[in-house]
């Protein structure tokens, strides 16, 4: 048996080898490029890819697997390299040159879900302050309003540290296709309300937003409340004001209590301490602020084995990290999914842009959401 030193210089030396017949390769991708380039010929051939991946599975024997995977990796820099050369993604370039640089925060119109007092009116004050903040019942609502133009721009919670995504709006987003022009992180406390009249033995029921009751669902179990399911937690503030129970109470917002005139109970009785519901500005107009430090992206991939794999590795090769990934079924349409995709840069960088006008021209279904600041 080979020492592990004298196994080094093995593995050294075939990574010489590895590196120099890798940038022959590269250098042959290179001339593919420039052929392309003079013939107009798509930078993606799936049969031809897939004929590669085939081959050197087979003569990977007992490592097709990683074969394939490493060649996938491999054909993915060598279309990069192509790209390159040829120009690509005019259609997203077009978009993102036309976008304007400063958010309006006068004269405009906002909307939330909800109403006064709720976590989403909270959270539409502190972006846009006195700005004319109109609520709305629904989130699908908000949606419509911001397409007919009734208002600029919509805030909608997309995710809780604790209760997870918010499903219906991620559909509302792969649906409209509005750009994301800015993103908060509202530090969220609960608090135990009810009439002026009650005290904390009288309570029996406990109502509120379904992801509040989940943020307080051992506090709520701990002192065997019942539960009941309202729009959002200002309404449930709202609803304890106006049916007067003593043995009823909202999990709420402290503002939502001084607005109905109620009697705060017990404060933070969330379970966890860190508990912050992330909330994102939607507009019809794309803006992308100097500060801006955030991409998000929405797409489909074919559905065969590898696709999503070969998508994210992508983004490692030019050093983005990814924060966010959303998965959701396309109706009609049996084991497809539409994928939403957050990930930390600014399309300022021209490795950060050469990748979306890529990507633009492989996946289907593509749509580039913004490029937008986060702010806590």
């Amino acid at each position: 048996m080979k020492s592990l030193e004298e196994i080094r210089k093995d593995i050294d030396r075939i990574d010489n080898e590895l590196v120099g017949l890798l940038k022959e390769r590269m250098d042959c991708a290179k001339e593919v490029g420039y052929y392309k380039k003079e013939y107009s010929i798509p930078v993606l051939n799936v049969e031809r890819e897939n004929e590669v991946l085939k081959k050197v599975e087979t003569l990977g024997g007992e490592y097709g697997n990683y074969t394939r995977m490493m060649y996938s990796n491999i054909m993915s820099l060598s279309r990069a390299l192509q790209y390159n050369i040829i120009g690509s993604g005019k259609p997203i370039r077009d978009i993102l040159s036309n976008a304007t640089h400063d958010l309006r925060y006068t004269d405009i119109k906002a909307g939330y879900q909800g109403i006064k007092g709720a976590n989403s009116h909270e959270a539409a004050l502190k972006l846009f302050g006195e700005s004319d903040l109109i609520p709305y019942k629904t989130f699908s609502d908000v949606f419509n309003a911001v397409d007919s133009g009734e208002i600029t721009y919509g805030i909608l919670p997309v995710e809780n540290s604790n209760a997870g995504s918010v499903s219906e709006v991620y559909d509302l987003i792969l649906k409209h296709r509005f750009y994301i022009v800015k993103a908060i992180d509202l530090n969220i406390r609960h608090y135990l309300c009810s009439i002026k009249q009650a005290d904390f033995t009288d309570i029996e029921t406990v109502c509120s937003h379904p992801q509040a009751l989940t943020q307080c669902k051992k506090y709520i179990g701990s002192h065997g409340f019942t539960t009941s399911v309202k729009a959002n937690t200002a309404i449930a503030a709202r609803d304890v004001s106006n049916e007067k129970s003593l043995k009823l109470a909202a999990v709420c917002t402290k503002k939502a209590a001084e607005e109905y005139g109620l009697k705060i109970l017990d404060e933070n009785i969330q379970d966890n301490d860190f508990n912050t519901t992330r909330f994102i500005v939607i507009s019809k107009q794309l803006c992308i602020t100097d500060d801006a430090n955030k991409i998000s992206l929405c797409f489909s991939l074919p559905h065969v084995t590898g696709s999503l794999y070969a998508t994210l590795s992508r983004f490692n090769s030019v050093g983005l990290n990814l924060t966010k990934i959303e998965s959701r079924p396309i109706r009609g349409r049996e084991f497809e999914y539409l994928f939403y995709l957050d990930f930390t840069g600014n399309v300022s960088s021209k490795e950060t842009a050469d990748l979306i006008s890529q990507l633009s021209e492989e996946l289907l279904e593509f749509s580039f959401l913004g490029n937008y600041s986060e702010t806590e």
